[in-house]
């Protein structure tokens, strides 16, 4: 498994490479340090304008600079492969989570499907705060599962803990903080046992 892993950070690893070669090569052509004219040239042009001339047009449309296609090609390479790496090792990690709890017997299953159970609940809560940050509330189609998944445990709190007077900001809500630390608490009780 852990041979999984690094080919995958290699294969992230090359895409990167390739499009910083991409973006280098794009960058050297708009600056006229490489004459389109000759074969260095032509050989750039055709393996760089299938990859950025499409983010160009996305950027038109949104009203943006064509110009920055090369940062918007790096910086989405390097945040997705941040992201492929961080899920093949997520999932590799819980093949022998599994594997362990199977042998381990019917309570190392029960304490998985919490710690899962537990998890899923804490992702909801850290939606439900990143959503109230861009004004997407508890009625919002996307948003509304987070709200169900938390209620149980920020309401409750709600009712005994008042919300944050800040003086720049107003009252901040800190009960889906002090709900996640509660939860994250149990949850290692839970998993010592």
């Amino acid at each position: 498994m852990i041979a999984l892993l690094d080919l995958v950070r290699g294969i992230v690893f090359a895409l990167f490479a390739f499009s910083a070669a991409i973006v280098l090569g794009t960058w050297a052509i708009r600056n006229r340090r490489i004459d389109t004219s000759g074969g260095v040239g032509r050989l750039i042009e055709r393996m760089s304008d299938p990859i950025i001339q499409p983010i160009e047009r996305w950027i038109r449309r949104r009203g943006g600079n064509p110009q920055n296609a090369g940062w918007w090609l790096l910086g989405g390479t390097l945040v997705s492969g941040i992201l492929v790496v961080t899920v093949t090792e997520w999932l590799i990690r819980q093949t022998f989570r599994f594997a362990r709890a199977g042998s381990q017997g019917p309570f190392e299953v029960v304490q998985l499907i919490v710690f899962f159970a537990a998890q899923v609940i804490l992702l909801a809560l850290i939606a439900r705060v990143v959503g109230s940050w861009f004004g997407v509330g508890r009625f919002h189609r996307w948003m509304r599962p987070a709200y169900i998944l938390t209620d149980w445990a920020v309401l409750p709190l709600r009712r005994l803990i008042p919300p944050i007077n800040i003086p720049s900001f107003g009252p901040v809500d800190i009960t889906p903080i002090i709900a996640w630390l509660v939860i994250q608490a149990l949850l290692g009780w839970f998993m010592a046992i």
